[in-house]
């Protein structure tokens, strides 16, 4: 028999949800963990007891274990490169032949040097109304090829060099006359956006990148939808690998600071479906006992006192994305992600530990206060179906949301605990106290929530 098991983020993304994927393929003896949504920039990191550190990107986060493959299933955005420089740093890491146990399915989109920079200058363009990429052309891909489906490049058109050549110029083309106005205005004043744009001017960048990825596609092959499908048919546990958090979602999420792609239950079952696969499922929301934001965004209970007080080695404020963010304890916000992301069997709350070292140093929101409105707003409405005019009027009010908070601070993990039960009845299957995949540990073992290997 084979299991499912899925971990998906139920915060704006740096819930945890790697280190789970980690210690849960250890504890399942999981043969093959699928990448479902996102691309190249999720970052989902593990710390192994022994200290190796390496943040996933593409590769999924049971990659230190010999025995697990990587699927990137359709909806994955591939970045061929990255997959590249990612494979040489994991096997710096001792990890063994990384790309030799990974499958991509031939039907992902790619993302290229020319998405790459079209994304960056249509962000600079943006000013102050930045949505917060983090730089790498995932959501230019998208868009592209939900503009010109018939064009876009997909890791089976790397299969012929023809094709491929024909895609890219077809891509460059049309990026360079939709960002017309910055081609003409860039000037060596700003040398950063001149280098995206000639990225864009040049025509032959195209070859000299299929050049460059030849590595990857001569160990990865495009894979068939038939022969993913007996991958992850074979008997034993397989994980999904949820990238981003529901509060980032495409349609659930506060539109336009949001991910493309669907990060719900909805987008697992779509690939367990479409491949006909049987077998149990079963879905489990990651969290934080604090949320985090890393880029731009409405964050109503952020707190920049709480940014000297919780370290984060492995998320900084440079790069694209910008700051990163801490806030208290959000009722409001984590009821909105558990009512959209799906039916969910437990929860995985990752940094129990900030509550022992910071006792007394976290309040728990249970509601705003809104401009004029004559009692706080203890739960966000959702929409009915996909409104992204919903979704952007929801930005606005948190925008103007002013957290209410329990006069009594959160006193600790088991004070926390009881507070998680006013908002939901899902049990804490697993928690963690610390970075290291060592201090993942089952909480509830009243209940054995997975098979064993």
């Amino acid at each position: 028999m084979t299991h499912y098991l899925s971990v998906l983020g139920l915060g704006f993304g740096d819930c945890g949800k790697g280190r789970f994927v980690d210690a849960l393929c250890r504890q399942t003896g999981a043969h093959t963990v699928v990448r479902f949504n996102g691309g190249a920039q999720a970052g989902h990191n593990v710390v192994l007891d022994d200290g190796r550190h390496h943040t996933f990107s593409q590769f999924t986060a049971g990659s230190f274990d010999p025995q697990v493959h990587s699927v990137l299933s359709q909806a994955v955005v591939v970045h061929p490169s990255a997959l590249l420089v990612e494979a040489q740093v994991l096997a710096g890491q001792g990890v063994a032949v990384p790309l030799q146990r990974l499958w991509i399915d031939a039907r992902c989109r790619v993302t290229t040097p020319y998405h790459q920079a079209a994304g960056r200058l249509r962000e600079w363009a943006r000013g102050a109304q930045a949505h917060g990429t983090c730089g790498v052309g995932v959501g230019e891909t998208v868009a592209q090829s939900l503009r010109d489906p018939a064009a876009a490049l997909r890791y089976g058109d790397l299969r012929s060099r023809t094709v491929a050549l024909e895609k890219l110029e077809t891509l460059r083309t049309a990026l360079c006359v939709q960002l017309e106005p910055w081609l003409a205005s860039a000037g060596p004043q700003d040398a950063a956006a001149a280098q995206e744009v000639a990225v864009l001017r040049d025509p032959a960048l195209g070859a000299r990148w299929l050049r460059q990825i030849g590595p990857c596609l001569a160990v990865v092959p495009a894979a068939a939808p038939g022969t993913l499908a007996r991958r992850l048919a074979r008997p034993g546990t397989v994980l999904f690998e949820g990238a981003q958090g529901m509060l980032l979602d495409e349609w659930q999420g506060f539109h336009p600071h949001t991910t493309w792609s669907s990060v719900g239950t909805a987008a697992v079952e779509r690939v367990l479906d479409e491949l006909a696969l049987g077998g149990e499922r079963r879905h489990f929301g990651a969290l934080r006992t604090y949320p985090t934001r890393h880029g731009a965004g409405p964050f109503p209970t952020h707190d920049p006192a709480l940014d000297g007080l919780l370290p984060e080695p492995h998320n900084t404020a440079h790069g694209w994305q910008g700051r990163f963010r801490r806030g208290h304890p959000d009722a409001v916000l984590l009821d909105y992600a558990l009512r959209t992301v799906g039916p969910l069997d437990g929860l995985l709350v990752s940094h129990l530990d900030a509550l022992e070292a910071l006792p007394g140093g976290l309040r728990w929101c249970t509601g705003y206060r809104e401009p004029d409105a004559p009692a706080p707003l203890r739960r966000l409405p959702t929409a009915e179906a996909p409104d992204l005019a919903h979704q952007q009027a929801l930005t606005a009010r948190l925008a103007r949301a002013v957290p209410c908070y329990d006069p009594c601070p959160v006193a600790g993990v088991g004070d926390w605990r009881e507070r998680l039960r006013t908002v939901t009845a899902l049990p804490v299957r697993w928690g963690s106290y610390g970075p290291r995949s060592g201090a993942v540990r089952r909480l509830d073992a009243r209940t054995p929530d997975f098979p064993d290997p």
